[in-house]
């Protein structure tokens, strides 16, 4: 039954009296009845929730995200986002560690330095790394890792070393070609240095110090780096990943585990890593073994000159407006360079009608043109340019003795 005292108000208190008291009482009932009628619901809800859904609860969300060890994806492995293990497993079954036992010396040998007791007297071993170019057993390596050895023996993994031979060898650019007569070998996949960019990464895999194969990670610091001073014909990939002693001849691979490089020496006056390590491009690399496996020996073109870099006072004396180039000093009689009617004096300025920078980059000009053909050089003499065709020759062999190599 409905109360005539309360009906038709909804929003309007009653002013005093009692009245004003019996609304109050049953205002507050109601609301606490509500109330605890929405605990109820509450409660029921948070029940079904934690039952069949426990995973949309806020906070089961939070803790889940921070406990997540998931592992990554073949996608992101393969991308380099989260792990490299691809690249190091492709690429690692390639790289071998060189053993090489250095010849005895003739006569007399000289006692250990006691200052530096990791040098050798003449007849200890000798330890680095290469990297199996083809199924048939050719190795690259370092010329300094086998350079004088008496015995080479070259271990896969962690089987037993297997002998080895010199295939041949070029110091000018300290590289080996050995071959090892074992089965299951498995070349490394080649990669293209000429499409490497400062700030891939890379990962350099050796042998540091016989510890057995080491996987390092870092980056491509520099490209075409010369004038190091460790070859005579340089042009370096510079990287960060950690080389040290043992990695000689070991490989530098991109993120896919294809070989960019090899690995040859680090700039340390302590003789460990300080992120400064120089690798062969792998295109020098594969020209230099194609032609020590076919011809036994490198090929190249050759002046027979001795020259040194124009200075102002050689430019003033000489009658040369050119501030920079290589100057002839000294030309060997009956030369390629003196057939062709070079004389001292002329200051090369360009080499099949491109400009030369100096003395190095006629070197690597001259030594990149094959043996018996004609090259047009441009020279300066008494303060005019003369055009000359000279045939280059064959460059001869040097012996390169290795220091501060790694």
């Amino acid at each position: 039954m409905r109360n005539p005292e309360t009906s038709g108000q909804r929003c309007r208190r009653p002013r005093g009296g009692a009245y004003g008291q019996r609304y109050t009482a049953v205002t507050v009932g109601r609301l606490l009845s509500l109330a605890f009628q929405a605990v109820i619901a509450g409660a029921v809800v948070f029940a079904l929730a934690s039952t069949l859904s426990p995973d949309k609860l806020p906070w089961r969300a939070k803790t889940v995200v921070v406990g997540d060890h998931t592992a990554p994806t073949p996608l992101e492995r393969k991308e380099g986002v989260l792990s490299y293990a691809g690249a190091a497993t492709r690429a690692g079954p390639s790289v071998v560690n060189v053993y090489a036992v250095k010849a005895p010396p003739k006569g007399l040998r000289r006692l250990p330095d006691l200052a530096n007791p990791d040098e050798d007297s003449g007849q200890g071993g000798g330890l680095g790394s290469g990297v199996i170019i083809s199924a048939d057993g050719y190795v690259l390596t370092n010329n300094h890792v086998v350079q004088s050895a008496g015995s080479i023996a070259v271990a896969v993994g962690e089987g037993k070393p297997a002998p080895a031979q010199v295939v041949g060898t070029d110091p000018e650019t300290d590289l080996a070609v050995i071959k090892v007569n074992a089965q299951g070998l498995s070349p490394i996949a080649l990669g293209d240095s000429e499409a490497v960019h400062i700030g891939d990464v890379v990962l350099a895999i050796g042998n540091p110090f016989g510890l057995g194969q080491t996987v390092t990670q870092g980056i491509v610091s520099a490209t075409g780096r010369n004038r190091v001073g460790i070859n005579t014909f340089e042009n370096f990939i510079q990287t960060d990943a950690a080389i040290n002693p043992g990695n000689s001849g070991g490989a530098l691979v991109d993120s896919a585990g294809r070989l960019i490089g090899i690995n040859t020496a680090i700039l340390s006056p302590s003789g460990g890593s300080l992120g400064i390590g120089f690798a062969i491009p792998v295109r020098t690399a594969t020209d230099v073994m194609t032609q020590l496996i076919k011809e036994g020996r490198v090929a190249r073109g050759w002046l027979g000159v001795e020259a040194q870099d124009l200075t102002p006072d050689l430019a003033q004396n000489l009658s040369v407006r050119s501030s920079s180039g290589p100057v002839l000093m000294r030309l060997l009689k009956g030369g390629p360079a003196d057939r062709g009617g070079m004389r001292p004096g002329d200051v090369v300025t360009s080499v099949d009608g491109k400009p030369v920078a100096d003395t190095r980059d006629l070197v690597e000009r001259t030594a990149a043109v094959k043996p018996g053909e004609q090259v047009d050089f441009t020279v300066v003499r008494s303060g005019a340019e003369t055009k000359l065709r000279v045939e280059v020759g064959r460059r001869p062999p040097i012996q390169n003795e290795r220091t501060q190599q790694r």
